[in-house]
């Protein structure tokens, strides 16, 4: 009797552990439902979205992906590209950040006003830029430049500094060392605004020049898909285009004059900056790298060995040196509008 009273007990108390564990699978399982949409919406953040909207006027087309409520990144892209370059970026950082890339006027799925009609220099690009970030109410930005979003992105840095909270710099220039003999024509060019000079630098936009472009320099070309030269090409094609990039390789010239106050920018407020640069990049020189550390010696300076476009070759590792760089310089988001 004493072990059927020791064994009575110990099967009742089973199966009330086995209707309490019951119990609680099914009360697990009822809170953890509302979990699923969740899941799904984090995979919807991350997708990118194709988007455009009219500022004063023009249409622009700009990428998007990651979460609405998230730091914003504002990537922007060079020439003779689009935020096409970004294709393979955005979706290595949408997880964690809102990351936004437009289209300039003429270039990309943006539209290509008229010439005569739209002003085609880059302090236009940076009003416009400016412009898109308010209307998509962000309030704050780290700015990955490149290429002629250097001139557009700091402009807008040297605006609005309170707006930009952290600088990643890939091949975008502000200092005379980066500018070497690829510039030469381009200078002539500057000094003497003849049709003779404007005609010579037309080869730019050429086939053989844009594929030069993501080539040259490149150790290993079978990493470059050849549908990143076809894609611009075929844009750059269009008729009028060619004028209008004509238009911007004499606006640059407006670029230069600026270098010591984008520089005394990085002096005073010195925000966190990441440089990535080709180190074969012979458009603009690897030269144009190392003086970042001159004016903000916390920048942090990585040479890749490629060229010009070095996402095509190292997407993976820049996307790394890109998240890792931003999450040690976290940044309180300020509400939205």
């Amino acid at each position: 009797m004493s072990s059927s009273q020791n064994v009575l007990p110990t099967r009742r108390t089973f199966g009330l552990l086995t209707a309490a564990a019951l119990s609680l699978a099914s009360l697990s399982s009822a809170q953890a439902a509302p979990t699923a949409p969740t899941a799904e919406k984090r995979r919807a953040d991350v997708q990118v979205r194709y988007r455009t909207t009219a500022i004063d006027g023009v249409e622009v087309f700009y990428r998007e992906a990651g979460p609405k409520d998230a730091p914003a990144l504002l990537l922007l892209h060079g020439f003779p590209t689009s935020s096409h370059m970004f294709r393979n970026l955005i979706p290595a950082l949408a997880d964690r950040y809102r990351v936004i890339a437009p289209d300039y006027p003429g270039f990309g799925q943006s539209a290509a006003p008229q010439r005569g009609t739209f002003d085609y220099t880059f302090d236009r690009y940076a009003t416009l830029v400016e412009k898109l970030t308010e209307q998509l109410g962000v309030q704050r930005y780290a700015l990955y430049v490149m290429d002629y979003g250097a001139p557009v992105g700091f402009r807008v840095a040297t605006r609005h500094p309170e707006r930009v909270t952290a600088l990643i710099v890939q091949n975008g220039n502000a200092y005379d060392e980066g500018l070497a003999g690829f510039w030469d024509p381009i200078k002539t060019y500057w000094r003497e605004p003849t049709p003779a000079n404007r005609e010579a630098l037309r080869w730019l936009t050429s086939s053989k020049a844009t594929k030069w472009q993501y080539t040259n320099g490149v150790p290993d070309t079978s990493l470059v898909s050849p549908d990143a030269w076809t894609h611009d090409q075929a844009l750059l094609d269009r008729p009028g285009n060619a004028d209008i990039q004509l238009d911007l390789f004499y606006d640059y010239r407006t670029n230069p004059p600026l270098y010591p106050q984008w520089q005394e920018y990085f002096r005073n407020h010195r925000p966190p900056t990441l440089v990535m640069w080709g180190k074969n990049d012979e458009i603009f020189v690897a030269a144009g790298a190392a003086p970042y550390l001159r004016d903000n010696p916390k920048a942090e300076v990585h040479m890749l060995d490629t060229g010009h476009f070095a996402l095509e070759t190292h997407g993976a590792q820049m996307a790394e040196l890109i998240r890792d760089f931003l999450a040690r310089h976290p940044t309180k988001k300020r509400a939205e509008r």
